[in-house]
């Protein structure tokens, strides 16, 4: 049900977004967005919508089963834009798969930035840009020295 822009916090339901994807609830991720809404990984271009708008977070979470995402600051522009600045943070565990092949499990530990913006409409996502920094995460995971050598095709 859409939320009154009167007693909507746009900041918590961003939050309980998140919390969602930390536990897998794939489905109440989903459920967060609006019909038409949209999730863009804006460090590899691609964008999902409607039943894959959850390809990203089944990805990380099979590739790292300690999955965490660590939200530092939220601002709020009106009642419709959220801005985050977190740490994506995990153990490289399974495979990573990733427009350019996958990536077996290193082991490494994974401690990223990312900064997210969420476009929301009435009380949902209408459009998510999140913005991971891939090169440290590739950094991080070892593989960017020889980056042809260590994906899977």
């Amino acid at each position: 049900m859409p939320a009154s822009t009167k007693t909507f916090d746009a900041e918590a339901f961003v939050r309980g977004a998140y919390a969602l994807a930390e536990k897998m609830d794939l489905e109440g991720w989903r459920s967060c967005f609006t019909d038409k809404g949209i999730f863009t990984d804006q460090s590899i271009g691609v964008t999902y919508e409607g039943s894959e708008l959850d390809y990203p977070v089944r990805q990380y979470g099979a590739a790292f089963a300690d999955m965490h995402r660590e939200l530092y600051d939220m601002w709020s522009i009106g009642d419709d834009t959220v801005i985050v600045r977190l740490a994506l943070q995990g153990t490289h565990t399974g495979p990573l798969a990733t427009p350019f092949g996958t990536i077996p499990a290193t082991g490494n530990r994974m401690d990223a930035p990312c900064a997210d913006i969420f476009e929301l409409e009435d009380g949902k996502i209408k459009r998510f840009d999140c913005y991971p920094e891939g090169s440290i995460i590739l950094t991080q995971l070892g593989v960017i020295q020889n980056l042809a050598a260590a994906v899977e095709h």
